[in-house]
């Protein structure tokens, strides 16, 4: 049995109603179980918003919706729906807070993450720029890694959340072998047997022979010369503008992106399905990975959607997915 740890994310977003609609869908699993960490009168408000099935299900006790609660307080001041608060950035802080609890302590397989809201986070006292660093720093992990997951499009990332002007010297030989060795892991976790893995260039055309920077010759190639010596199936640097569609084809299982918006942008705009009459996106495929903690995390590749919350419109399928590969990182190991 693989039990999951399913925080609810920010209350007053879209997660507890996705939380809900996926659930539904592994009721009668025999071998998972879905632990939801949440305040019973945000699932209570959820399944109410959503109406009929789903709140009879929720009514009917837990197990019922697909997942059992772990409850935990609701803090005193006023959540709305869509909007920011300090009320809904501690809840989103207690969740994640008492998940990785589980997990350290063998009580849960891995954690799933609904989208928080970094700016509710901060309000509540609590001065992290994402889930990844304040999952850090919660399981005392050094240098996570965080890996999207859309398919085949797999791309894991030297830097995140922090400017751009920082991003070269975040690349170090010691930060690009653990990303890498990171990486290789997980793809052998979840059954690519050889994997094969590209690093993007940090410059334009991959420097062009250091006329336009010299990372990628001095940092880059170094260490991916080392690592094919030891046997590794490792290519790069390869330009931005061509590694992912490479991917893509199936030349490689992942990529290793220097920064979050050159690894962010492929993913989603591949993972985003928009309705062309509207021109509304309807549902995100893709995953959100963290690498590198004593825990497993996957997450929701998008966020709390304030914009259409409390209209039980939002697409579960992120998170279905999410769940899918935290039990699969869970099976091996």
């Amino acid at each position: 049995m693989i039990r999951l740890a399913v925080t609810v994310g920010d209350p007053a977003g879209v997660g507890p109603e996705i939380i809900l609609k996926a659930a539904a869908r592994f009721a009668g699993r025999k071998d998972l179980e879905l632990v939801v960490v949440a305040p019973r009168a945000v699932i209570d408000g959820a399944a109410a918003q959503l109406g009929g099935e789903c709140e009879a299900r929720w009514r009917a006790g837990d197990g019922s919706c697909g997942f059992t609660l772990d409850e935990i307080p609701l803090p005193s001041g006023s959540i709305r729906t869509g909007e920011v608060s300090v009320a809904a950035g501690e809840v989103a802080y207690s969740a994640i807070a008492r998940a990785v609890d589980m997990a350290m302590k063998g009580d849960a397989s891995a954690i799933v993450t609904a989208p928080i809201s970094k700016e509710a986070l901060n309000l509540a006292g609590h001065p992290f720029s994402g889930h990844t660093e304040l999952l850090a720093h919660l399981s005392g992990g050094a240098g996570p890694v965080m890996m999207l997951a859309h398919g085949p499009m797999r791309v894991s990332h030297v830097s995140t959340h922090i400017p751009l002007s920082e991003v070269p010297a975040r690349l170090t030989p010691e930060r690009l072998r653990r990303v890498l060795s990171v990486t290789r892991d997980a793809l052998l976790r979840i059954g690519v047997e050889r994997p094969r893995i590209a690093v993007a260039a940090l410059n334009p055309h991959a420097g062009e022979g250091g006329m336009i920077g010299r990372e990628d010759l001095d940092v880059t190639a170094p260490v991916l010369a080392e690592l094919a010596r030891d046997g590794w199936a490792v290519d790069g640097p390869v330009p931005g503008d061509t590694v992912f569609v490479k991917l893509r084809a199936g030349q490689y299982d992942a990529v290793v992106a220097m920064y979050h918006d050159q690894g962010h942008i492929p993913v989603k705009l591949l993972g985003f399905s928009v309705d062309p009459a509207t021109g509304r996106w309807q549902a995100l495929n893709g995953v959100n990975i963290t690498l590198g903690l004593p825990i497993i995390r996957t997450s929701v590749d998008h966020g709390t959607a304030f914009d259409i919350a409390g209209r039980g419109i939002a697409s579960e399928q992120s998170l279905v997915e999410a769940i899918h590969y935290a039990a699969a990182l869970s099976r091996a190991g």
